[in-house]
């Protein structure tokens, strides 16, 4: 069960917002839909290798350079916005319109969830950066629940260059850019690229992906990265 994520042994930024863990395996990603329905169930669409971040392995980034470690350089983006907790998200491409809770960590340092009786409904790491404001903000939801799909279902055929929209309780609305979409397997989650502190307000977007396996659900995530381009 993936924790908080340390590097160097300290926190990697401030530890409110470094973000949170174990989605992987924790009941975000039990699959219940897919296990009782079998074959017959179509399983969640998954991102082609086509969404991935340019520059993940040394290659020119996003700008058409690459850092020593091989991450690509951020564009700068447009100003952040005042911290100001969000209410509700859209990803029009994927048909998602969707209120926001606030999610804690639990007991064991691991990130809550949402009620997933609540197939339309997503959550937000409340203790970290507000979507819009500098750093990096955490949304998660379910793929599925027992019922069918869930709110994140079709989160792995977003495309690069599509919007995200998070409304905000100053009445305000940030306005995201999709950098990338990846898949990852549990055993190789890349905590600091999901988690680690930004220097523009970015955003990540995350549920269950990957191989199934009846006996312990899914066994990867989908990362959604992107970033602030607008406000309005």
């Amino acid at each position: 069960m993936r924790r908080f994520p340390r590097y160097g042994g300290g926190w990697f930024g401030n530890p409110a917002d470094a973000a949170m863990a174990a989605v992987t395996v924790f009941a975000l990603c039990s699959g219940t839909w897919l296990l009782r329905n079998g074959a017959e169930t179509p399983a969640p669409p998954q991102p082609s290798a086509a969404q991935a971040r340019a520059g993940q392995d040394g290659r020119a980034g996003q700008d058409g350079r690459a850092g020593q470690d091989g991450r690509a350089r951020e564009r700068p983006g447009v100003p952040a916005l005042p911290p100001s907790p969000p209410d509700r998200i859209r990803i029009p491409a994927i048909r998602v319109d969707a209120p926001l809770t606030g999610l804690g960590l639990t007991r064991t340092g691991s990130l809550d969830v949402p009620p997933a009786e609540r197939k339309n409904l997503a959550g937000w790491y409340e203790a970290g950066t507000t979507p819009g404001e500098r750093g990096t903000a955490i949304v998660a939801g379910h793929v599925d629940n027992a019922d069918g799909p869930a709110v994140f279902y079709r989160l792995g055929s977003l495309t690069k260059g599509r919007t995200i929209e998070v409304d905000r309780r100053d009445g305000s609305v940030a306005v995201f850019t999709v950098d990338a979409v990846e898949v990852y397997a549990a055993k190789d989650f890349p905590d600091e690229k999901v988690y680690g502190a930004a220097h523009r307000p970015e955003l990540r977007v995350i549920t269950c992906g990957g191989g199934y396996s009846r006996g312990s659900g899914y066994q990867g995530n989908v990362v959604v990265f992107a970033h602030l381009t607008g406000s309005r």
